[in-house]
């Protein structure tokens, strides 16, 4: 995991998109589960806590890399602790939601039942979403289908319930990533204590289905160039245009010689 690539404009560039994702998104999750205490592992600069906090649960802990500058976090600095997250963790103690979006992907895949056992470890319900193949994103080295973290997440006791992307699927608020990847996974102990998430997966069997959402399908389809990409093809580029211009200059002088030609 290069942490180099975290940098400040890393946060800065993607802060305002998650915290609209996060205002729309979390309330439908609040609701559904009534949490009281949250934490986010690979938290970034608090955005999802900070609006968690705005919608009144006040108990948050956000952990991720010694590499976020503190003086970028939205949420409470004394509710931020670092922490390498290819390595064991235990906080000693339980949360009523753990959150995990758009970070596995950024782990090396040796690490990625470390990381599943750090969410499980910390409570019996998980928000969780990861990048798919061909994604895109910076540093992602591990992109899967849902199919794989679901596996992973069985393994464990935990049940895929995909009752949420469907709800948030064409909000344009939400950053396409998270209406495309977001599912929940929660302790089957927890499900028959609570009804309305026992129905949500009545209602959905099996494995997660692989979803490409439309705009990472237009991205793909007509990627934008950046200048690196620009600077690449350039030489090729004048190269044709040269060509071109070439073969325009030898046809109008031959056309201008056969008028000549003519006229005598």
């Amino acid at each position: 995991m290069d942490t180099n690539l975290y940098d400040r404009n890393f946060y800065l560039g993607q802060e305002g998109g998650s915290r609209q994702s996060a205002e729309q998104l979390l309330p439908i999750v609040l609701r559904m589960l009534n949490p009281r205490s949250i934490l986010d592992v690979g938290c970034g600069v608090g955005t999802w806590l900070a609006v968690a906090i705005e919608q009144g649960v006040s108990d948050v802990v956000g952990v991720d890399g010694a590499y976020v500058e503190r003086d970028l976090l939205q949420m409470p600095g004394e509710r931020f602790i670092a922490c390498d997250l290819t390595k064991e963790m235990d906080l000693k103690r339980s949360f009523d939601l753990v959150i995990s979006l758009e970070v596995a992907e950024h782990l090396p895949a040796i690490w990625a039942d470390v990381f599943i056992d750090n969410l499980v470890r910390h409570g019996p319900v998980v928000l969780f979403s990861a990048a798919v193949p061909c994604g895109g994103g910076t540093g992602h080295v591990n992109e899967q289908w849902p199919a794989y973290w679901a596996d992973r997440f069985e393994r464990r006791g935990y049940i895929a319930i995909d009752c949420l992307r469907e709800l948030v699927w064409n909000n344009e608020k939400i950053e396409w990533w998270y209406r495309q990847n977001t599912i929940l996974y929660v302790e089957s102990e927890y499900l028959t204590s609570h009804p309305r998430l026992m129905t949500e997966c009545e209602r959905r069997v099996g494995i997660p289905l692989p979803l490409v959402h439309p705009e990472l399908f237009e991205t793909m389809r007509y990627p934008k160039l950046g200048l690196r990409d620009i600077a690449k093809n350039l030489p090729g580029a004048v190269k044709r245009w040269f060509l071109f211009w070439k073969s325009q200059l030898l046809r109008s002088r031959t056309s201008r010689q056969g008028q000549n030609k003519a006229a005598k």
